[in-house]
């Protein structure tokens, strides 16, 4: 996939505070209509002004002395706050003339020193193998985040995102994310997904951008449930223009510090997500 060079990031690290007080209800309208902006521009030069408005406008908000309590209801852009405030999760992506997309985030966490905030850097064209990268807020896998489900091993926290990641005019993915604040800076990607090949750091689904993919939180299951991908034709197995939803389902569960793979996710009824069995053939 090509695309157009990435935009210089606003900043990767930035102690707090560092800008005058920014009042939210004055802040936010200014960031709702530039968001609009970027999703109404006619060409990719617009896309990229519009851009590096919405990220001027989001660090300041971010950058402030109310960078935890502005409200952003209303304003269109997915983020995700953290049940034990420990951060504000913020991503949206620019979408290319080309078909390809530029994914766009910052990272707010609140630190015992103060609070940090990071920019992501979407490097997905440089990431060879996805699926087995440990990455940071400079070497970001762009997606934007629409869920997270935290779980915990020992005293650890792991936030668990569930995220979309258009790609190009043929293929769609869908990516189950890592997120860890346990060190100096936080990191993406977790060596805990078992039960496929290899030990994975993240899932990632590519599919065609003809369709969609289920990929979900299922409360009552206590599973992240998602469509099972299956080749149109057995002969185009494994390329994701013609990967799509074959009606079965799988699920990932939290189990002993790590979550396991369920092929066969029998989703009728309330089963809490335990592997699908078929019921015998009639005999005549």
């Amino acid at each position: 996939m090509i695309r157009p060079s990435l935009l210089p990031l606003l900043l990767l690290l930035l102690p707090l505070p560092v800008l005058g007080q920014v009042h939210a209800g004055e802040s936010t309208g200014g960031l709702a209509s530039h968001l609009q902006a970027l999703g109404a521009a006619a060409n990719d030069a617009q896309r990229d002004s519009a851009n590096a408005a919405v990220k001027q406008e989001l660090g300041a908000i971010l950058g402030s002395d109310s960078a935890f309590t502005a409200s952003f209801t209303g304003v269109p852009i997915s983020h995700i706050d953290a049940p034990d405030g420990t951060f504000r999760l913020f991503t949206w992506n620019v979408p290319y003339s080309n078909g390809s997309f530029l994914y766009e985030g910052f990272l707010l966490v609140k630190k015992r020193s103060g609070n940090a905030l990071y920019g992501l850097r979407d490097m997905t064209d440089h990431i060879a193998k996805p699926a087995t990268a440990q990455l940071g807020p400079e070497n970001w896998y762009g997606a934007v985040y629409y869920e997270m489900i935290p779980v915990q091993d020992g005293r650890r926290t792991y936030y668990t995102l569930l995220g979309w990641k258009g790609y190009s005019m043929v293929e769609t993915r869908k990516v189950i994310e890592v997120l860890s604040l346990s060190g100096p800076t936080p990191k993406f990607g977790a060596p805990l997904f078992t039960g496929k090949k290899q030990r994975l750091l993240r899932d990632v689904f590519a599919f065609t951008a003809q369709g969609s993919m289920l990929l979900r939180w299922e409360p009552l299951r206590k599973a992240v449930l998602m469509d099972h991908l299956s080749a149109t034709r057995p002969e185009l197995e494994g390329q994701p223009a013609f990967m799509a939803p074959d009606l079965s389902y799988d699920s990932y569960t939290w189990e002993k510090g790590q979550w396991r793979y369920q092929r066969d996710v029998d989703m009728r009824g309330n089963d809490r997500g335990k592997p699908y069995k078929a019921p015998p053939k009639e005999t005549r």
